[in-house]
């Protein structure tokens, strides 16, 4: 896609929203236009129905997160023009406990969407017909996309031979965590694994291969 082009429709987008955009940028030849959250259905209407942008297809809804700002989250909707044979990114920045207007009534496409950023993040959509996870399991704990998630989970799902069912419990780990020396335990490291004391020294290999 042409950059000037690029260009001239950010900046057509910013002049008829000036109330919703804060930010406009075209890098790696993609545009992205970032929204006040409360204005988010507003601008995503103006996006589909504006003869110059026509982005009618919802390509993809999904989310960031930073858990070290005070606005932890980006959620970013990715849409497709076909007749301007367009793509373009609108972000918006939001607390952790901030609702998002539900993009449902414009995009039908958004439902499923939302409802795994809902499961992954633990972000919440006002109005959504029903907002629910989708990937996890029923009683899950937690959201697996946030950076703060354990990488062992909170609980592990198996099958119970005397219950005859799956059940859930918290994870048990077979060992504790342990702490790598992460420098070649063959060359860096100035102590012995157990079980290099029986190769013996490098004197006794040169015996060995002379003998």
């Amino acid at each position: 896609m042409d950059i000037e082009a690029l260009r001239d429709l950010g900046e057509q987008i910013e002049g008829a929203l000036p109330q919703s955009v804060t930010d406009v940028a075209v890098a790696y030849g993609e545009l992205s236009v970032t929204v006040h959250a409360e204005q988010i259905l507003p601008v995503l209407t103006y996006l589909r129905d504006d003869s110059n942008c026509r982005f009618r297809q919802l390509i993809d809804l999904t989310a960031v997160d930073y858990p070290d700002r005070a606005a932890r989250f980006d959620v970013v909707y990715h849409l497709l023009s076909i007749h301007q044979n367009q793509r373009i990114r609108v972000k918006v920045t939001i607390a952790e406990d901030v609702l998002v207007p539900s993009a449902v009534g414009l995009f039908p496409a958004a439902n499923w969407f939302e409802r795994e950023v809902f499961d992954m993040f633990g972000i919440r959509f006002a109005d959504h017909p029903d907002l629910r996870r989708i990937l996890t399991d029923y009683g899950f704990s937690g959201h697996p996309l946030r950076k703060d998630f354990p990488v062992t989970g909170f609980v592990q799902v198996r099958y119970d031979d005397e219950q005859k069912r799956v059940v859930n419990e918290p994870v048990k780990l077979t060992q504790e965590f342990r702490s790598f020396d992460f420098l070649s335990p063959w060359e860096a490291a100035e102590y012995l694994l157990p079980g290099d004391e029986k190769a013996g020294t490098a004197d006794d290999a040169k015996k060995n291969e002379k003998a």
